[in-house]
Parts: structure tokens; sequence; C-alpha cells
């Protein structure tokens, strides 16, 4: 199969955590076990260097290992790599060749409002990095650093020929519906896969079928931190999602909502996210695959009650954990 076609057939797709020691220096060890995790869960790709890798990396000289220790772990499979890229026009261009000469399918490019570049200037930039490698558009939320764009620029990036998919991710439906629609607008249902990041939203997301004017489109997976823990399960509810094509059962609206609410305690929503690479960091170490729940920052840790709220989901939603089918490999894959 071809990229285009992998990534339209759909797939979880967990966006990789950074695995550190009490010292916060690289675990390599547990680094590698988190991306034999994902691959033995069922996974179809994995997204490293992004958001839940810590863009911190890349002030610490990580992102080439991180990079390569991903590599080298699906190496041998079919799964997608996807590495992120971000800051300037020059730092993009020079992490998307880095990720190519690494052998990575595609880059998932941040669009931060940081940059301060108007939506032709971004395009331009998105057009850049498409030469070098196929590109997942980005629309991320603004807590998490992204900004507003019109049904007007994501109509024209839809028209740019080496974008693979979109991550669908401004957790909110007005700006979901604008891709979706400027993507059939343009003509490129066909060719580009629509993702879901929206962690508020993420099974309704796939059980969606959007009816636009006479066309039909669907978003197919998913590229999530949240899928970065219970990835087993989370490859499970695409397939359910996958299978339904009627009437949506109540059950399964149901089953939304549970995921929404566990999504909650570990993006720390109640505390604007601030504690969401701690709360992902916290259940992988329950799980035995961290070994803390250490960030680059040191400040960057679980919020108050945030534990107690991961606590609550756990006991109220059992069936939504993995836990079982980590206890039975984790020795294999830390060896």
């Amino acid at each position: 199969m071809t990229l285009r076609e992998k990534l339209k057939y759909g797939m979880v797709i967990p966006a990789h955590p950074l695995a550190l020691t009490a010292e916060r220096k690289l675990d390599e060890r547990r680094q590698r076990a988190l991306t034999r995790y994902y691959r033995a869960a069922g996974a179809g790709g994995v997204a490293v260097g992004v958001h839940t890798t810590q863009f911190a990396i890349r002030n610490c000289g990580l992102l080439r290992p991180v990079l390569e220790l991903a590599a080298e772990e699906v190496q041998g499979s079919e799964m997608v790599k996807i590495a992120g890229a971000c800051g300037t026009q020059a730092a993009a261009d020079a992490e998307t060749e880095l990720a190519r000469t690494l052998g990575y399918d595609a880059v998932l490019l941040r669009m931060d409002r940081d940059l301060a570049l108007s939506d032709r200037e971004h395009l331009d930039r998105v057009r850049a990095i498409a030469s070098i490698l196929p590109v997942v558009g980005f629309y991320l939320q603004p807590a998490a650093g992204g900004r507003f764009f019109s049904y007007q620029y994501w109509r024209a990036l839809a028209e740019i020929e080496n974008i693979v998919a979109i991550k669908i991710a401004p957790f909110n439906r007005y700006q979901t519906i604008d891709v979706v629609r400027a993507v059939a607008d343009a003509g490129r249902a066909d060719e580009i896969a629509l993702y879901t990041g929206n962690d508020d939203n993420i099974l309704v997301d796939l059980l969606t079928e959007f009816s636009l004017g006479g066309a039909k489109l669907r978003i197919v997976g998913g590229l999530l931190g949240h899928w970065a823990v219970w990835t087993k399960t989370a490859v499970e509810q695409l397939a359910v999602a996958k299978s339904n094509s009627g009437a949506v059962d109540g059950q399964l609206l149901t089953l939304a909502q549970q995921i929404t609410d566990s999504n909650a305690a570990f993006f720390d929503a109640a505390n604007r996210f601030s504690g969401c690479i701690a709360g992902i960091h916290e259940v992988l170490r329950r799980q035995g695959l961290l070994e803390g729940t250490w960030c680059l920052d040191p400040s960057e840790n679980l919020s108050p009650g945030q534990r107690e709220e991961i606590d609550r989901v756990y006991r109220s939603y059992p069936h939504l954990n993995d836990d079982a089918f980590v206890r039975e490999h984790l020795d294999a894959w830390l060896r």
C-alpha cells in the first residue's frame, strides 16, 4: 500500500511520549518499550517529535536520537512514521530533511501562532516543507499554541499536492467542519485523509459521516496524545467505528462520553491542559512502561487533584484500559 492508501484506510497513530530518567535524561530502554507497545497493540503508525514528545527535545539534542529509536523499532513493519516539524522556515526545513534521511514517511507541521505569519506565509511554509516530504496539515487548538484559520485557508491548503492528511484538533465543531468542507470543495476527498485530534470528541468524530451538499466524508482515524495510552483499546474502538455504517447505537455515544471523561483527567482539562503530558506519563507509569512522570521542564507536573481524577476514571471505566495486555508483554518490551 502507498502512504496515501494507508492513511486513507484509517489507523490509530499515537503521539509518542518521551521516556526520561529521574535525572531527566533519555531512558532509551523505556523509549524503545513504548514504541514496541504501540506496535504490538496494533497501531498503524507513530508520530514522533510532536507536542506529546515535548518540543523541548530540540533544545537538548534529543530530536535525532528519539526519531532514530522509533524508526529502528518499527523497521520491518508497515507502520507509518510521522515526524513533527516546527519553528521558523529554516528550522522546519532542517527537521523535515532530518526526518527524510531517517526514513520517515511524512511530517506533521505545527502551525504555531507565535510565528506571527499571515495565512499566505503559512501556506508558503507548507509548500516548502511539502517539497521535501509529504505533509500532514495540523489545525491546533489555541490552548496548545495554535491559532484560528479560515475556511479559505484550509481550502487553499487542500490544493497543495503533497498534503496527504490533515489532523483536525481545534477542539471546536465549527472549525472541524471548516476543514472537512474545504477538503470536499477542493475535490481532494479521495486523496487527503482526515484524522481527528479533537481529544474532547474522539469517538463521535470517528462515527460521523459528514454530508456536505452531496459530498460525504469521514474522519478515518486519529493522531492523538490520548492514544499514547490504552492504545490496544483505542485500536478496538476504531474498528468498531469503521464497522458502523448505519444509525449510531446509543451505547456508542455513551462510550464516547466515557472516553472524553477519561481524556479530561489525562489531559488536565480543568487546568487548561497544563498537566497533559504529565497525565499521559502517569498512566504509562501505572502500567510500568515509564518509571516516572518526569518532563524536561521541571515545572511541568501533574496539577493538584489530577492524580485523583485519573484514579476516578480508572475506577469508573475499567473496560477502557489495556493494563492486562501491557502486563502480559511488559517484560518482553523492556528487554
